[in-house]
């Protein structure tokens, strides 16, 4: 971890200036042959390679690996090098107001980081060893930008160009949608005009027309053999290009995506997200996840299959693009185009895997600080269109998940609903058969009874769990109960799932804990329904909450209203809880599930 002084972190006036002082560490194409005679010292960066080095007459694999650069990479020093947090000075702290309200992120930080930093290597160590397909297709990555920040743009742009074959780049086209930042203009311009050899352009919308419109203009501009979404806050991983494009070359409808890591909004330390999933979606059509298969574990670098597409992040060949028509054009702005694309790319004969060789760092912004767009409630007119063409019958379970959609107008379907006809796809039902065939067992349409609701009571205290509609990543705690004083207000009403979760009713996020020592603070967490960390069980004859991950029971000071956790003590009245229902029968049944 770097503590960033005062003395460090003057903004530079031109950070084009700055980077033309590492112009020469721009890509170069480095030869088959070169990469196999590298130095001792390069050796030593990953594992020994001997047994690849030579050209395999049956696969014709060779390993596309830069020791050259990986070597330079790992001898940087410097804030945030090396993907390591950078903690500011306190009296910096204040700096960075105004521009996180622009950017959602801690855009000052960024300035004062190399924009061709240095990235851990969070690939499994399979993935050291792997070769691929020497003869791969050519690229156009596609960037949307809107009023992005103008460090975190380059340095997306560096990181794609500095851990790629150049080869193997066709072009960067960033596809502005309308900004308005000065910046981006003709600063942009001449930006791009004096480096990259000519491989980065901008193309620009006459107007304000939203994700889905801005991919399918730069799709369309793109010369490459492959069209590579990405986000213009990103950071590309070691090696992650040629995993991403051997499916591909391999079955031209195929569509590839990378792990995304996380690079925290804050500090920018990189970290992964997790060892993978599988993508999917509930009724409310709220982008989910499936754990692996048991497969897919057992070959950790290998590409798995996977139902549904996160969105921002994936490869796919512009021929088999434009079969499936791009996207839908009656999609405006943003919602619902991964499901579109996700169903009929299976659907009508293709198929998607995730590419766990192939990681992409990516910022997760703490709030949009763009602002709506003005034209309605168009993610659930995106969503209302995709159900009417693609889910057949199945689209009444998301009616009657979300009944004010019936009443949405989807607007002309016909050229889409021929476009399926034409290309012979198949039923709604085979996908959800075949494709998510376990998607309905982790996402029912009917959720199964809950084994408790309502308020949980504290014996200890007569105080009750309250979440006060706090948001993820927030703290709670005790408060008077609502049904003792109708005047309390707060947010009372719990239930304890059949998922094992506990989370505030009709709310998306559950309760957490990630430490398993004493006193770990209880937050609220996204749902994800894989239990880990919000896995939760409640002992009726004790009414105690347990914890599996973390073998501890919730507990509290009810002095100081706080939640928290400790060793189970079957005799602490302050571990005691009382929820309002409770469905004994499946409480005990639960009880002894492992």
């Amino acid at each position: 971890m770097v503590i960033v002084g005062p003395q460090v972190t003057r903004l530079l006036s031109d950070l084009g200036q700055r980077s033309a002082g590492e112009r020469e560490n721009l890509p170069r194409e480095v030869a088959a042959d070169d990469r196999v005679e590298r130095n001792e010292m390069t050796k030593n960066l990953l594992p020994p390679l001997s047994h690849k080095t030579t050209i395999s007459k049956n696969s014709d694999k060779i390993d596309w690996h830069d020791y050259d650069k990986i070597a330079i990479e790992g001898r940087r020093q410097g804030n945030g090098e090396q993907g390591l947090p950078v903690i500011l000075a306190q009296e910096d702290n204040a700096r960075k107001d105004d521009l996180y309200k622009m950017n959602g992120f801690n855009a000052y930080l960024s300035d004062i980081i190399s924009i061709d930093r240095s990235i851990k290597d969070l690939r499994h160590k399979q993935c050291h060893t792997k070769t691929y397909l020497s003869h791969l297709p050519s690229v156009s990555v596609i960037i949307p930008v809107h009023n992005e920040h103008w460090s975190i743009l380059l340095r997306s742009i560096h990181s794609i160009l500095n851990r790629s074959p150049s080869r193997l780049i066709q072009e960067i086209i960033l596809v502005d949608d309308y900004s308005d930042k000065v910046n981006l203009k003709q600063q942009l311009d001449a930006h791009l005009a004096m480096n990259y050899n000519g491989k980065v352009k901008v193309i620009r919308q006459l107007q304000r027309e939203g994700l889905i419109r801005t991919r399918l203009a730069g799709a369309r501009a793109a010369t490459g053999d492959v069209l590579l979404f990405l986000d213009s806050h990103i950071e590309a991983g070691i090696n992650w290009l040629p995993p991403l494009l051997e499916p591909i070359a391999e079955d031209y409808r195929t569509v590839t995506c990378p792990f995304i890591d996380v690079i925290d909004k804050d500090n920018f330390a990189m970290r992964p997200q997790d060892e993978g999933a599988r993508g999917a979606f509930d009724w409310q059509l709220f982008y989910k996840r499936l754990p692996l298969l048991p497969e897919a574990r057992q070959h950790p670098s290998e590409p798995f299959e996977s139902p549904v597409m996160a969105g921002g992040l994936f490869a796919i060949s512009a021929k088999w693009f434009w079969e499936l028509g791009g996207y839908d054009q009656g999609l405006e702005i943003w919602g619902g185009e991964q499901y579109e694309l996700s169903f009929k790319l299976w659907m009508c004969g293709g198929r998607m895997v995730d590419t766990p060789c192939s990681r992409v760092g990516h910022i997760y912004r703490k709030f949009n600080p763009f602002g709506a767009v003005g034209r309605g409630d168009y993610v659930s007119r995106n969503h209302r269109r995709v159900a009417e063409v693609w889910m057949d019958e199945y689209k009444g379970h998301v009616f009657v998940h979300i009944p004010r959609m019936q009443s949405i107008d989807p607007g002309d379907l016909t050229e889409q609903k021929a476009l399926r006809s034409k290309l012979q796809c198949k039923s709604f039902d085979w996908f959800m058969k075949e494709v998510a065939f376990d998607l309905v067992k982790h996402y029912p349409p009917r959720p199964p009874s809950n084994t408790a609701s309502g308020e949980i009571r504290s014996v200890a205290g007569n105080l009750c769990i309250d979440t006060k509609f706090k948001k993820a990543m927030e703290s709670f705690g005790l408060e008077r109960c609502s049904s003792d004083n109708s005047k309390v207000g707060g947010e009372q009403q719990m239930e304890l799932t059949w998922k094992s979760d506990i989370r505030p009713v009709n709310r998306p996020v559950c309760f957490d804990t990630s430490e398993k020592v004493q006193r770990a603070p209880l937050i609220l967490y996204t749902c994800h329904s894989q239990q880990g960390n919000q896995w939760w069980k409640y002992n009726v004859d004790t009414k105690q909450l347990f914890h599996p991950a973390s073998n501890q029971c919730l507990d509290a000071d009810v002095e100081r209203r706080q939640l928290f956790m400790l060793p189970c003590a079957t005799d602490s009245p302050s571990q005691k809880w009382i929820w309002s229902h409770v469905n004994e029968t499946l409480a005990r049944q639960t009880w002894k599930e492992e």
